[in-house]
């Protein structure tokens, strides 16, 4: 395959980029500036909220632009700029939390982007401890959602936590998209325990694909000359937009032989992905 004239990559984060300890390798940093010095566009296309990124991304890695939040917002990382945002409306945002606090559901809702870091919750009747376990880790920016709570402005995203089941996950899905056209949702692994699901609640025009797009397009990059690296269920917009894209070895087993194949993120992912083009 030709790769040589590829304009931009866009790369996952945890899973993809950094090992599991939220390190970055060697490999993965020289990679990046080999790219640097080829002008390729270096696009970091993540789940994270803004500020999570910066917790593991320093400022001196030379990324050129942040895809976050799934695509709800583009962060230009060189001059500290918001680019875009995409938030569900005020409309939707209230009927949904009304439909899940009716169902007595566990969720969370994120401000609005790019403050989408400050978050609700409401602790439904069924004990989570995955609920819990995140909880603990965002409760300096969480309020919780009384049953009259009203939103003023729209939200980012709200996120359910189920077990991993895949026809319950495909049920609630289903279910939650049935409330309103604007919306959709995009599953993800658990970054924090093994064998949960997050169901997170998106304006239908988010996605880690279409974040890609609307840079290419402000950009005046061609589909063609993209390479995008991922290792998850919220990465497949991503692979499914780029012309090259690459899976990586610890991706769940459903996914994989759907893309090219690289070693895990512990064995530099990255850097094998895009080890083509520095040649």
């Amino acid at each position: 395959m030709n790769m040589k004239n590829i304009k931009l990559v866009a790369t996952d984060l945890d899973g993809t980029f950094l090992k599991n300890d939220r390190s970055i390798s060697q490999g993965n940093l020289e990679a990046l500036q080999l790219l640097g010095k080829m002008d390729v566009v270096r696009v970091v296309a993540t789940g994270r909220n803004l500020r999570k990124v910066m917790e593991v991304i320093p400022e001196e890695v030379p990324f050129d632009y942040i895809v976050y939040s799934s695509g709800a917002g583009i962060y230009n990382w060189k001059q500290k700029k918001h680019i875009y945002h995409k938030n569900i409306s005020c409309e939707s945002s209230n009927l949904l939390a009304d439909y899940f606090r009716k169902r007595d559901y566990n969720f969370y809702a994120f401000n609005e982007a790019p403050e989408n870091h400050r978050l609700w919750y409401h602790k439904g009747g069924q004990d989570c401890e995955e609920f819990e376990r995140y909880f603990s880790f965002h409760n300096s920016f969480a309020e919780k959602l009384t049953s009259d709570s009203r939103f003023k402005k729209g939200l980012c995203q709200f996120m359910l936590i189920i077990p991993e089941d895949e026809e319950k996950y495909e049920n609630l899905k289903n279910e939650i998209e049935r409330q309103s056209d604007e919306i959709r949702v995009i599953r993800s692994s658990s970054p924090v325990t093994k064998g949960y699901i997050w169901a997170e609640v998106f304006n239908r025009e988010v996605s880690k694909g279409h974040g890609v797009n609307h840079l290419c397009g402000l950009l005046g990059i061609n589909q063609k000359d993209t390479i995008g690296v991922g290792n998850d269920y919220n990465d497949l917009d991503l692979l499914h937009y780029t012309a090259f894209s690459f899976l990586a070895e610890n991706a769940p087993t459903d996914l994989k032989n759907r893309f090219d194949s690289v070693p895990s993120n512990e064995n530099d992912a990255f850097a094998v992905a895009v080890k083509p083009i520095l040649n």
